[in-house]
């Protein structure tokens, strides 16, 4: 797709509430098949917190349409392998061959600082036009006749013929349109990112993305930043979180949960930051995203566990459907906003709500204890490390309806799995092999 220039008209056709990964990709997307939009950011200039993020092909295919990919390539690492060790013994569960996999997809498997991919779509956006506006904090939205309205903090309003609420997790648009609460998984996320000679003789692997997986609790590593950085994510269940407590998650915490991992997790566990930390929590599904003229959009519509490594794919990807639809259902009258934000919510809806489920019994397969772990890791030392019997409903291209979307997996029963005697064993000792 020829990317068309947006008119200069002051009046936007479009308004992006939140300038993060979603609401700014979302802006390009829209900007390229000539919308004039405007992003409302409330902090006082645009930015991303955070460490690595792992881009799939489903988003690379994207990144690739917008132009993007290469300069993401040239600030990212694309890894060889992703390999799953069980963390307390670090023996290998199963793997993909992640150049095979681009292979098949016809995209590669990338790593890249959240900043970093952040950093290209804020520059994509003011290369086309898109009007940015920091230090605009909307605290209600209105519906109008052909449009809606949006009022901010200092008392201002803005109205425009579609309001995309694309403001996160805690969306304001999401707690005056739904009114529903987060969900706490009890679980929470340390991060950190370092130089890559701080790890080095830790027993990492450089070219794989590798995620250890325990008794309620795992970790991430991978390089970053063509392999100057590496990325690591420390995941854990609080007791303080089961027992009730307001200040969970904390340092002490992190120590303890990883006490009995191998090695390699429990050299990286003094590195993270201890300054910070995430409590990982969701929503549950919903069925309605469209208001009127305001649509929900990324982790405002769908906020998933962070276990399928999809949040801000998924935001990536509405906007590219949406900006697909309005291009769609553009007559010389104007976008049919309408019939676009119908077909939008008609096929998203589904493929995000598979997303987050899955997400949440991926994270419950991870933590497994006792048995069941024995029983998860005979099944991923059984499966094909070149099938994709368990990705090509998410990895493949995003579907613009429902027929296109693709059929599910089909899941493995942990009860069909029979655990051998020697493995037993050795499985329950940690650091054994």
């Amino acid at each position: 797709m020829k990317p068309a220039q947006p008119s200069t008209s002051h009046n936007p056709d479009v308004i992006v509430v939140g300038g993060g990964i979603g609401g700014l990709s979302t802006a390009f997307a829209l900007s390229r098949v000539g919308l004039r939009v405007r992003v409302l950011e409330r902090a006082k200039e645009f930015g991303e917190v955070g460490a690595g993020i792992q881009i799939a092909p489903n988003c690379t295919r994207i990144l690739d349409e917008y132009g993007l990919l290469d300069e993401a390539k040239s600030l990212g690492v694309l890894p060889e392998n992703m390999v799953m060790r069980d963390a307390l013994d670090a023996r290998e569960l199963t793997r993909l061959d992640l150049r095979d996999l681009e292979r098949h997809y016809g995209f590669p498997y990338m790593v890249i600082h959240r900043s970093d991919l952040h950093g290209i779509f804020l520059r994509a956006c003011r290369a086309a036009g898109v009007e940015l506006l920091t230090d605009r904090t909307v605290v209600a939205y209105e519906h109008g006749d052909g449009g809606a309205r949006i009022l901010l903090q200092d008392g201002g309003a803005e109205e425009a013929p579609l309001v995309i609420a694309a403001d996160g997790l805690h969306s304001v648009a999401r707690r005056q349109l739904v009114g529903d609460d987060v969900v706490s998984s009890d679980y929470v996320a340390y991060r950190a990112a370092v130089p890559i000679d701080q790890v080095r003789d830790n027993g990492i692997a450089e070219k794989d993305v590798t995620v250890y997986v325990g008794p309620r609790c795992h970790f991430v590593q991978y390089a970053l930043r063509g392999g100057d950085m590496f990325n690591q994510v420390a995941v854990f269940e609080s007791p303080k979180a089961l027992a009730g407590k307001e200040d969970w998650g904390t340092p002490d915490e992190l120590d303890a949960a990883f006490a009995a991992t191998c090695d390699t997790v429990r050299k990286g566990i003094p590195l993270m930051w201890r300054d910070r930390w995430w409590q990982m929590l969701d929503r549950d599904p919903i069925e309605t995203w469209v208001h009127g003229r305001i649509a929900l959009l990324g982790d405002a519509a769908h906020p998933p566990l962070q276990y399928m490594a999809q949040g801000a794919i998924m935001a990536i990807e509405d906007g590219w459907v949406l900006a697909r639809h309005a291009a769609r259902h553009t007559t010389d009258d104007g976008v049919d906003w309408d019939a676009a934000l119908a077909a939008y919510e008609a096929v998203r809806v589904e493929h995000c709500r598979r997303v987050q489920t899955t997400a949440r019994a991926w994270g419950e397969l991870w933590h497994l204890d006792g048995e069941q772990r024995l029983r998860r890791n005979t099944v991923m030392r059984e499966l094909d490390p070149y099938g994709y019997a368990f990705t090509d409903w998410v990895y493949g291209p995003t579907a613009l309806s429902p027929d296109e979307e693709p059929a599910m997996f089909t899941p493995i029963p942990l009860a069909s799995a029979r655990i051998g005697e020697p493995d037993a064993a050795a499985a329950l000792v940690p650091g054994g092999q």
